[in-house]
């Protein structure tokens, strides 16, 4: 150690002290990290599209992946979005400030930066204190996608933004770890029906109940490139250790066989402590019921790739609640490693 700062490492500011200056900065068209109830933001004025472009460059991000623009309150959504429709009133009521976005027809205000070019945009009000104070201190839309590297686990901290982006990003305003943990539940409500394009941190069984019908999904297979809303290409939220996801009993016999290949270390996450595993098979914490999994997800990714696990074995939860998003990251980090379900 050289006792040198870290050249790569951004302004780290903790809490409410630091919400004037990222205000500050958003509005000069710098970029502020942002926790959120779902996971870390990383934000740019939605209105300056230099800004924004900034936020590609940083996450390695395709022009054409649309990104969601985080409102104070719901009394901007006509500001951002044209021919609401009384869905979308009603899901807004329910839900925000909290972890759903609302895909709507975008208002012509919008750049085609913030949307890939589409004619929609994605709209939510974040459900954290932190991040409320900011944008309202902002005074304007915040365009704000994971603050991570394209495809890479999201982060859930203030260090895992540090350690994804370094000096990329200007300034991080620490919120502490995030409540939710898994990113929002996406509607699209721009068309006939409302189409959840997203599972998230908002369940079917909630949406469901303030529509009066389960909403559909998507009708056509997941996109590989330009997708409606973020989140939706088939290979995404992965770590360096390669998923493959397993039901629980077939576990110890997945993460056996994994083990005998001889290629490194194999890890296993699941609900509860797994019986029957191989003694060079490592077990990480058990990651409890659907609401503490989503919570502790990404945490316990980057957790095996920092014991440099080479495969890690994922049993996922209950699919109801926020159990049916988490299956959903654990699908989309098992297609990006090249790992097939098992």
């Amino acid at each position: 150690m050289t006792g040198e700062p870290d050249e790569r490492r951004p302004i780290v500011v903790e809490g409410e002290a630091g919400v004037g200056r990222a205000a500050a900065l958003l509005r000069s068209g710098g970029l502020v990290a942002f926790p959120t109830e779902t996971v870390y933001g990383l934000g740019a004025d939605a209105s300056d599209v230099d800004a924004v472009r900034r936020i590609f460059a940083a996450k390695g991000r395709p022009a054409d992946h649309p990104l969601i623009v985080h409102l104070p309150d719901a009394a901007l959504l006509d500001a951002w979005a044209v021919e609401v429709p009384t869905a979308a009133w009603h899901l807004a009521h329910a839900f925000w400030p909290g972890p759903l976005t609302l895909l709507l027809s975008r208002s012509p205000q919008v750049p085609d930066v913030v949307t890939g070019g589409r004619a929609t945009v994605g709209l939510r009000v974040p459900d954290h204190p932190l991040a409320l104070h900011l944008l309202r201190e902002v005074g304007r839309g915040v365009a704000a996608p994971s603050a991570n590297r394209f495809g890479r686990v999201s982060p859930t901290t203030a260090d895992d933004v540090v350690d994804e982006l370094g000096d990329a990003v200007d300034l991080v305003l620490d919120g502490g770890p995030c409540r939710v943990g898994v990113e929002s539940t996406i509607v699209d409500l721009s068309g006939d029906e409302p189409v959840v394009l997203r599972p998230g941190g908002v369940g079917i069984e909630r949406l469901a109940a303030v529509l009066g019908r389960a909403p559909a999904a998507p009708a056509d297979p997941a996109p590989t490139s330009g997708a409606p809303a973020p989140g939706m290409l088939p290979a995404h939220y992965a770590p360096s250790a390669r998923v493959v996801v397993v039901e629980a009993d077939a576990a110890p016999t997945a993460a056996a066989e994994l083990a005998a290949l001889g290629e490194g270390r194999v890890g296993l996450l699941a609900p509860t402590v797994t019986e029957g595993l191989a003694p060079d098979v490592l077990e990480l914490e058990p990651a409890g019921r659907p609401e503490e999994y989503a919570r502790v997800l990404y945490g316990r990714l980057r957790q095996a790739d920092r014991l440099h696990v080479r495969w890690l074995v994922c049993v996922p939860p209950d699919p109801s609640g926020v159990g049916l998003a988490v299956r959903d990251r654990l699908d989309r980090a098992a297609t990006a490693g090249g790992a097939s379900e098992a």
